[in-house]
C-alpha cells in the first residue's frame, strides 16, 4: 500500500483570459460550465492500497488481487464528519473464474462490490459498507477479469483524539451475467468457502472474497488524525467542532462498552453516518407532493420525493438536483423465472415528476466562478419525455429467507437550459435551448428497452430480523447510474447559434447520476406519524420524508 503525503494546493488547470468583450465571448463564458467546478481539495491524502484477496468461485477458492483507490482529509476535527473521495475498488479475478462464467453462457458481467470497511479510534471501533457499482464488461478471451467499481460511501466522524483508521475487510462481488445477445442467464449464488451454485446457465453470481492472512497492515486503508493530539493519547480534552460543522450526533449513549467512563470521548466509537451530512429542506421550501383533481390517485398511488447530484464529467463538478415530486403507480408482482434455490417476482411500476402539472423537476440553478473572475449561473430542468418505468426483480433464498431486491429506473429525460447569466447580466438563449435526445444510458437489456433513456440502479438486501439496507422502492433509497449528455439545440435568438458552444463544453459520455429517494407515501393506506410508527404520509397525504441528496 502507498500512502500520498497530504498534498499542497494545486494551481487550477484553467487560465485566466482576458475579460469578455462581447455576447459571444461572455456566452462561452457562461456555456463553459453550467455546473459549479470543484477546485482541488488541498489537506488530503491519496491512498492506493493493493490487497491479497481469497475468493470463493464454484470451481474453488481462488486467489484475486483488490485495489482501493480513495482521497482522505489529512486531519479532522472531533465530531467532524467527513467523506472519503474519488473511491474506486479493482477486482482482479484469476483465469479460473473468468472459465467459470464462461461455463455459464457469459459474455459479459455487471459487477457491484460490497466491502466492508473496519473503522477504529483508540480501542472503539465501527463498521462502514463501500458499495460500488460497474458497466457491463465483457469476458476477456484469456488471461484475467478485471472489474472497476465506483460508487459514494459514508460519511465518519471521529468522537475524540486520536488516529482514525480505515481498514478493508471482507468482499462481495455480485455479478449480473449477460450472453453474447445481451439477455441474462438465470441465477445462482456462490457460498463462502463452498464454491456452490445451481449450475450452468445462471445470471447471477454472488462471490464472497476474504482478506489473506499475509495482507500487508491487515489490511489497512489510511490513517486520519483527529482532534488536536496525535496517535492515542489518554483521557485527553477533547474539543468540540468549530461552530456549524456538519457533525455527527452526540446521542448519549454507550457504544458497546458497558457504563465505565461513557464520558470519555477517546474511548467512543467513531460515528458512522449512511447518509451524507446534510439538512433536509423545509417542507415550504419544496414543491408540494399531492395527486388532485388531474391526478386522481388509485388503490395502487404512491408518491414520494427525490433529490441528488449529477455529474459533468467534462466540468469534474456536479450540479445539485433539489427534492422533486414524484407519481408513482405500483405494479402488481408477477413470478419470474423458476429457480430451485429462490422464489422470484417481478413487478412493473411506472412513475412521473409532477410540478405545477407538468412532467419535470423544479427548476435548479448551477452558480461558479469561471476563469477566477467571472460569476455565472444557469437554471435548468429536466423533462420527461414519456412515462418512467421501474422494474424490480424480488429473489427470496428458499434457505434463510433473506431478499434482494434489483431495480431498475429507465426515464427519458431531456435537459432543457433556462436561463443564463454572467456577472449578473442575463444571456438569451431563447425559449426551446435543450437537449436534442434524452440523457443516454446503456442498458443492461437494449433488445427489451431500446430507444434513447437515462437508466438508474439500485439494490436493496433484507436480513430476517434486520432492518432493509439499500434501495427498495417503497422505502426509497439511492439509485446512481452513467450518462451520455447529447448535444443541444434550439439555443440562441436573433441569429446567434450557441448550440455548438454549449455541446463542446458539456455534451459527452461518462456523467454519474447519483438520486436518493425518499420513503413513499402509500394513498390508499397511509400511515401518519405516530408515538409508535415512523410517517410516511402528512395529513394531506404528501410524502412525509424529504431525503437529503448525497455526493
Amino acid at each position: 500500500m502507498k500512502a500520498k503525503p497530504a498534498a499542497a494546493p494545486r494551481p487550477s488547470r484553467v487560465r485566466t483570459r482576458g475579460r469578455a468583450r462581447s455576447t459571444s465571448i461572455a456566452a462561452f463564458v457562461v456555456l463553459a460550465a453550467l455546473v459549479p467546478t470543484t477546485a482541488s481539495a488541498s489537506g488530503t491524502q491519496e491512498v492506493e492500497a493493493e490487497l491479497p484477496y481469497v475468493c470463493a468461485l464454484p470451481s474453488g477458492q481462488l486467489p484475486a488481487t483488490v485495489r482501493v483507490a480513495a482521497e482522505f482529509p489529512a486531519r479532522a476535527e472531533v465530531g467532524e464528519a467527513f467523506t472519503p473521495s474519488g473511491v474506486t475498488t479493482t477486482v482482479e479475478l484469476p483465469e479460473e473464474a473468468v472459465a467459470d462464467l464462461a461455463g455459464r453462457g457469459a459474455a459479459e458481467v455487471r459487477a457491484a462490490t460490497r466491502l466492508d470497511v473496519g473503522v477504529a479510534q483508540n480501542a472503539a471501533t465501527a463498521r462502514a459498507a463501500w458499495r460500488g457499482g460497474a458497466e457491463p464488461t465483457a469476458l476477456p478471451e484469456s488471461g484475467p477479469l478485471t472489474l472497476v467499481t465506483r460508487g459514494d460511501v459514508p460519511s465518519v466522524a471521529g468522537r475524540g483524539d486520536g488516529d482514525l483508521t480505515f481498514s478493508a475487510g471482507s468482499l462481495a462481488i455480485d455479478l449480473t451475467l449477460a450472453a453474447a445477445d445481451g439477455t441474462a442467464t438465470g441465477t445462482a449464488t456462490a457460498d463462502s468457502g463452498s464454491g456452490s451454485d445451481s449450475g450452468s446457465g445462471s445470471g447471477s453470481l454472488t462471490v464472497d472474497c476474504a482478506l489473506a492472512e499475509d495482507a500487508p497492515g491487515q489490511g489497512l486503508l489510511a490513517t486520519v488524525p483527529v482532534g488536536t493530539g496525535t496517535g492515542a493519547p489518554s483521557g485527553s480534552p477533547s474539543p468540540t467542532g468549530p461552530a456549524g460543522t456538519s457533525g455527527a450526533p452526540d446521542d448519549g449513549q454507550p457504544d458497546g462498552r458497558g457504563d465505565r467512563q461513557p464520558e470519555r470521548q477517546s474511548e467512543r466509537s467513531p460515528k458512522v453516518l449512511e447518509n451524507t451530512p446534510g439538512t433536509a429542506p423545509d417542507r415550504d421550501d419544496v414543491p408540494p407532493c399531492r395527486y388532485d383533481e388531474q391526478h386522481p390517485p388509485t388503490d395502487v398511488s404512491l408518491n414520494a420525493y427525490v433529490t441528488g447530484y449529477a455529474n459533468v464529467k467534462k466540468l469534474k463538478g456536479a450540479a445539485y438536483l433539489p427534492p422533486s415530486c414524484v407519481l408513482i403507480e405500483q405494479g402488481v408482482p408477477v413470478p419470474g423465472p423458476p429457480d430451485p434455490d429462490y422464489l422470484i417476482f417481478d413487478t412493473v411500476s411506472y412513475a412521473n415528476f409532477h410540478y405545477q402539472e407538468r412532467r419535470q423537476t423544479p427548476p435548479f440553478e448551477a452558480t461558479f466562478l469561471s476563469f477566477d473572475f467571472a460569476p455565472v449561473k444557469a437554471t435548468m430542468v429536466l423533462e420527461q419525455t414519456d412515462t418512467m418505468r421501474i422494474d424490480s426483480r424480488m429473489k427470496m433464498s428458499m434457505t434463510d429467507f433473506s431478499t434482494t431486491t434489483d431495480t431498475y429506473v429507465r426515464a427519458p429525460l431531456v435537459l432543457h437550459v433556462l436561463d443564463l447569466e454572467v456577472n449578473g447580466t442575463p444571456l438569451d438563449v431563447g425559449s426551446e435551448c435543450r437537449t436534442e435526445t434524452s440523457l443516454v444510458s446503456e442498458d443492461p437489456d437494449p433488445a427489451n428497452f431500446p430507444g434513447d433513456h437515462l437508466v438508474l440502479y439500485g439494490r436493496g438486501e433484507l436480513l430476517i430480523g434486520q432492518p432493509a439496507t439499500g434501495y427498495l422502492l417503497l422505502s426509497g433509497g439511492v439509485l446512481a447510474g452513467e450518462a451520455t449528455i447529447p448535444a443541444f439545440t434550439g439555443c440562441g435568438t436573433d441569429g446567434e447559434d450557441l448550440d455548438r458552444l454549449l455541446t463542446a463544453s458539456v455534451s459527452g459520455p461518462g456523467n454519474l447520476i447519483k438520486q436518493v429517494q425518499g420513503q413513499t407515501c402509500a394513498i390508499a393506506a397511509p400511515v401518519f406519524p405516530s408515538p409508535t410508527n415512523e410517517g410516511q404520509c402528512t395529513e394531506d397525504l404528501q410524502p412525509y420524508e424529504i431525503p437529503v441528496a448525497e455526493h
